[in-house]
């Protein structure tokens, strides 16, 4: 069953068409990926989807409900949330006010104690640094600070963008077993990354994006295999 179906999503910035009119869905329980080269439409799918950017034209229909024009913060109560490039923490507050505010959609009584004790549990140095400010953790740590803001509103469906920007490649392999732990947990993904090795690997499916239109799509086993893939993401 779908969870999120994109159709005929168009975006413009003035007279530039950053998306052409893309269709693409994300089934429940579902590890998607979109890949594609720096100026592919990755980013602007991922924020229209989510109402950050207004969209021309085309619907965007999540659990069942058109969500096209509805406001991100409210897109946010429904279920959906991002962890968005370069990680976008709030520097000055500290990790715990940093989750604090990931909850927001959610009242103080509704299980608030129970997720934040399991973020700390997925990422144990968080916990350990719960009363430092954000701004002073390594770049790997705020990462794992993003997730965890997003994981905060107990959302169902998660979307990442770019998460392993910047790390070093152990802190790489981390990020991406975390994401796998999250989905097994029973939370759907769906990436936008330019690591398409590590994207695909983990992938059930995925699109290629390039110049605002997906140009093919399959499993991420397919993907992986393909000529054309190798040639313009894996370096093969």
């Amino acid at each position: 069953m779908a969870l999120l179906e994109v159709k005929d999503l168009e975006v413009s910035y003035g007279v530039i068409k950053a998306l052409k009119g893309i269709s693409f869905e994300v089934n429940e329980g579902e590890i998607v990926t979109l890949i594609g080269a720096n100026g592919a439409g990755k980013t602007t799918t991922m924020q229209s989807v989510i109402g950050l950017i207004p969209k021309k034209s085309g619907t965007v229909v999540y659990d069942g409900e058109d969500i096209t024009k509805t406001p991100c913060h409210k897109i946010v109560h429904l279920g959906m949330s991002q962890v968005p490039e370069g990680r976008r923490i709030f520097q000055e507050l500290t990790v715990y006010e940093n989750l604090l505010m990931g909850a927001y959609s959610k009242k103080k009584d509704d299980k608030f104690d129970e997720d934040l004790e399991n973020v700390y549990k997925r990422f144990p140095r968080l916990a350990e640094r719960k009363n430092q400010i954000a701004g002073t953790l390594s770049g790997g740590e705020q990462q794992m600070l993003a997730m965890g803001r997003a994981l905060m509103s107990h959302p169902k469906l998660l979307m990442l963008d770019e998460p392993s920007m910047g790390l070093s490649p152990l802190l790489v392999d981390e990020v991406f077993d975390i994401i796998k732990d999250i989905n097994k947990d029973g939370t759907t993904i769906l990436l936008v990354e330019q690591n398409a090795g590590k994207s695909l690997a983990i992938s059930d499916r995925a699109y290629v994006l390039e110049t605002g239109s997906i140009v093919l799509s399959g499993t991420g086993a397919e993907l992986a295999a393909s000529e054309d893939v190798k040639k313009a993401y894996l370096g093969v």
